[in-house]
């Protein structure tokens, strides 16, 4: 066997195991799908919060860190889920 040959096999090997383990890792991971479409809606309300006047006595600037928290939170939600 000349040493393309074998090279490409070798790579071919490293690729597939790597690809491989990603994918039964993701295979016992649950898609989650209401802690996305949460995900998804906090960071839509997020933007809005950020295109608003200011002028709210503290109230957005309130909204804003409990929405980034919630965010941080279903975020670790679905990491742990993941994990676990």
């Amino acid at each position: 066997m000349n040493v393309w040959k074998m090279t490409t096999l070798g790579l071919t090997l490293a690729l597939t195991m790597v690809v491989g383990r990603d994918m039964v890792s993701r295979a016992g991971a649950e898609p989650q799908p209401h802690m996305r479409s949460a995900l998804s809606s906090l960071e839509s309300a997020l933007g809005q919060l950020q295109k608003a006047t200011p002028d709210k006595g503290g109230h957005r600037v309130k909204a804003l860190e409990l929405t980034k928290d919630a965010i941080e939170e279903v975020r670790k939600g679905i990491a742990f889920d993941n994990r676990h």
